[in-house]
């Protein structure tokens, strides 16, 4: 059965840059952004969480400053990137604020989600911004990467976001209605519309040149697919060129479904549990352990004792007054800070540290209890 849209509960919308502008005058296509602004409207309507990825950034730009066609230099993509930005935040502002919908512009590098810390912080900012009801609107921050911190196409960056994010499902919006078992280009292919695991024959059918504007193409999905179903998540490889391509996909369940064998919270439980080696130890009183139980994160005030060297952000494994093994977890704070709050309340550990720092020493999102015997 075709997934429902309104279904999700936190989804990804990439967008790129051969949708969001006229390859023939480079301007803004406002129409069919406005179109698209109001099927996600009915999506945070029905209770959902947005996600923007949006390319178009050096689409705009190069336009802007006059750089014309053609092959840029790196020095003149970042220039282009670097004013286009201005342009594409405005746009996205302006069509969000017509709904009632406030946006937040984030920009990332390849660092920002594969080194731990700015991990976090990326995803903290994140979500925090949708606690708010705000709707993140993310691009590669092309102005300073250069090609060996660079992602190169969105499709990734999309899939590293919705994976950071735990999504449900990433949407990605394309020149075409999906994957065919043959390149549309060359004729005689019949589209895909569900895809269960992805395997060297998957992967053949892909192909791999982008569009002038776009720098990837089907092949660079498929690497998506794969991040994001290993995450939990559905991926949906639709047309968006149509007008109302979300209402489109609801209306005739156009596209291509990449189908998880999990769930996003249980692949990342799985991850905490299994994938990560603990760097420390963290020792709970019965009133913690029962709270975990219930569902709770894990609070300073728990606390009895930290043992180890460990970072923020790093796999612990947390123990019972017994010694006991009760769980894993990852920190939100480094064994210097996690040793100073141990005990405090929340309201007390602005004061301990000189800063406002997180109310959980581990958030029961990142936190994977031991099935009892």
């Amino acid at each position: 059965m075709t997934p429902d849209l309104t279904s999700f509960k936190r989804i990804v919308i990439k967008v790129g840059s051969s949708l969001l502008v006229d390859p023939g005058n480079g301007q803004l296509r406002e129409d069919w952004l406005a179109g698209l602004t109001q099927d996600m409207s009915s999506l945070v309507t029905n209770g959902a969480e947005i996600l923007v990825v949006s390319s178009g950034a050096i689409a705009l730009g190069r336009k802007t400053i006059g750089l014309g066609q053609g092959k840029l230099k790196l020095e003149e993509n970042q220039a282009a990137a670097a004013a286009g930005q201005i342009v594409l935040a405005g746009a996205w502002n302006k069509v969000l604020r017509a709904h009632g919908l406030t946006a937040a512009q984030i920009l990332l590098t390849l660092g920002d989600t594969e080194e731990r810390r700015r991990y976090l912080n990326a995803r903290n900012t994140i979500r925090t911004l949708l606690r708010l009801g705000v709707v993140p609107v993310i691009n590669e921050n092309d102005t300073v990467a250069t090609s060996e911190i660079r992602y190169g196409d969105n499709d990734r960056l999309a899939a590293r976001v919705a994976s950071m994010m735990s999504a449900d499902c990433l949407i990605l919006l394309s020149d075409v209605d999906g994957l065919y078992s043959v390149p549309p280009d060359k004729g005689g292919g019949e589209l895909i519309h569900e895809v269960t695991q992805v395997t060297p024959a998957i992967e053949a059918m892909a192909g791999s040149a982008g569009s002038e504007l776009s720098r990837g193409g089907m092949a660079t999905k498929i690497e998506a697919a794969k991040i994001v179903v290993a995450a939990g998540a559905h991926m949906l490889i639709t047309s968006g060129r149509v007008d109302h391509p979300l209402a489109h996909v609801t209306n005739s369940g156009a596209g291509t479904w990449f189908i998880p064998s999990a769930t996003p919270i249980a692949a990342r439980k799985k991850w905490i549990a299994g994938a990560l080696e603990p760097r420390g130890s963290i020792v709970i009183d019965d009133g913690a352990a029962r709270a975990l139980r219930a569902g709770k994160s894990l609070l300073p005030a728990g606390v009895t004792s930290i043992q180890g060297d460990f970072t923020r952000g790093d796999a612990v494994t947390i123990l019972s007054l017994a010694g006991n093994i009760l769980g894993r977890g990852l920190t939100a704070y480094d064994c210097k800070g996690a040793h100073n709050i141990i005990g405090a309340r929340s309201n007390e550990i602005e004061t301990i540290l000189g800063y406002a720092g997180r109310t959980e020493l581990i958030h029961r999102d990142d936190l994977v209890l031991r099935q009892e015997d």
